[in-house]
């Protein structure tokens, strides 16, 4: 029996990536409303005054997928989503601190 072979598609996400509103809901499969909402809660900061120049980061993009994992993983509303994703965001930084002091201090790697 030959095993089956599937292809993998998906998108690099880095801080020098743009996206554009219409991106945005198309790469995270989710509305333009929800986009707004999102925005409206402070889960994500685009450049731009009105939605139709709204330019997010490859960074917004990562974070928008994240809170929608939440949401959906934890049954959270939006809110709790975005609490929940600034929470996760802070112990990584914190974590990042304790390993760059570790490595000064010559501790672990």
């Amino acid at each position: 029996m030959k095993p089956t072979i599937r292809g993998v598609q998906g998108v690099v996400l880095d801080e020098g990536l743009e996206v554009t509103l219409k991106e945005m809901t198309r790469l995270c499969g989710i509305s333009d409303r929800l986009v707004r909402l999102m925005v409206s809660e402070g889960l994500l900061h685009p450049r731009g005054r009105r939605p139709e120049d709204w330019c997010f980061s490859g960074l917004e993009l990562r974070r928008a997928r994240r809170a929608l994992r939440l949401q959906r993983d934890l049954d959270l509303d939006l809110a709790g989503a975005a609490l929940a994703l600034e929470l996760i965001e802070e112990i990584e930084a914190l974590r990042a601190r304790i390993r760059a002091l570790e490595y000064q201090l010559g501790g672990r790697d």
